[in-house]
């Protein structure tokens, strides 16, 4: 609920303090948000036009395919990373991590932007100040629906999460996944309307990364965890289908953007998924080829490939489903 993550809050317009009075979130300075009767509340501030957002109807689809337990090994595989980096900095299981560290990729811009990140403050001790050590705050960057956040809750005990996104058709969602979520509306890439050094591990699936950001937020030793799709996701539907594929240069990207912090670990979780027409628009629409194709037009495609493979009598497509799940920690 949002009452569990208003201490955790910082005011957009002066990064002060927030106190939560019946319906309406207010800062000492006297401004104020409406809380929304979905029980989340929008801290977007300003003129300037934030990312793109998700549309209902995106949202909806994705709500739909994620309910339906496609994406769920990816979801436990992500509970169950971030739950054994909790119990390892409380101490509870030694190293649960490698230790191995991944070297800067061969890129001069990205070395550069790792030496020169820039972070506004030093993560500070708030949380630790007001006693809440057993009670891990957990950030989702661009929760959208809050699916996994919701999957990473219920493995961890007495956990608080925070969910943000830039679509209040996602935040709407994301204020009922679970009873220890707190949700609003920001933009990643503007500043975050949290306080210095209160969360434990940002989570990160499939949205944009504001790594200096991200490290503010985080407390000393937090660390940010990341997931992307790999070059085999959804294969054969991307080749088949036309799809937005994922690029070579996506691994320079992901590092260009969280500048400031070292890839401490890697998995990659692979699975198959077995889709009928309808959900395969739905995991088209989930993605970036969502902004590229048209409906009635991925209908067709659909329709067409269905058609050629009707020799193997198969009423479902089987494709591949494949993610990279990194641990970032921030450099010294």
């Amino acid at each position: 609920m949002l009452a569990d993550i208003v201490e955790y809050l910082a005011c957009p317009v002066c990064a002060h303090e927030m106190r939560l009075a019946g319906d309406t979130l207010r800062c000492a300075e006297g401004h104020a948000f409406d809380v929304a009767k979905q029980g989340y509340v929008s801290l977007l501030v300003g003129s300037r036009t934030p990312g793109t957002a998700d549309s209902a109807a995106m949202v909806a689809a994705r709500a739909e395919f994620l309910g339906a337990g496609h994406y769920a090994p990816l979801a436990d595989a992500l509970a169950e990373s971030v739950r054994l980096r909790i119990q390892s900095a409380n101490g509870r299981e030694g190293d649960a991590f490698r230790r191995d560290r991944f070297s800067a990729l061969p890129d001069a811009a990205a070395e550069k932007a790792y030496r020169s990140a820039a972070v506004a403050r030093e993560a500070g001790s708030a949380r630790q100040e007001a006693g809440h050590a057993e009670e891990p705050v957990i950030v989702d960057a661009g929760a959208g629906t809050g699916y996994y956040l919701a999957t990473v809750l219920r493995a961890v005990d007495r956990g608080i999460g925070m969910a943000f996104d830039v679509s209040k058709h996602a935040v709407r969602r994301a204020a009922r996944a679970h009873p220890r979520v707190g949700a609003f509306v920001a933009d990643v890439w503007r500043p975050l309307p949290i306080r210095d050094g209160v969360a434990d591990i940002v989570i990160d699936v499939f949205a944009p990364r504001n790594g200096p950001e991200f490290r503010r937020i985080l407390r000393p030793g937090g660390v940010v965890v990341v997931v992307t799709p790999a070059r085999a996701h959804l294969s054969p539907l991307v080749q088949e289908l036309g799809l937005l594929s994922v690029d070579e240069e996506k691994e320079r990207r992901l590092a260009r953007s969280l500048a400031g912090f070292e890839e401490a670990d890697r998995r990659m979780v692979e699975f198959d998924l077995e889709l009928d027409p309808g959900e395969i628009a739905g995991v088209v629409g989930m993605g970036p080829s969502a902004w590229h194709t048209e409906a009635t037009e991925l209908a067709n495609r659909i329709s067409s490939f269905l058609s050629r493979d009707t020799a193997k009598k198969r009423e479902k497509v089987v494709a591949t489903a494949a993610f990279h799940l990194s641990i970032f920690e921030a450099s010294p």
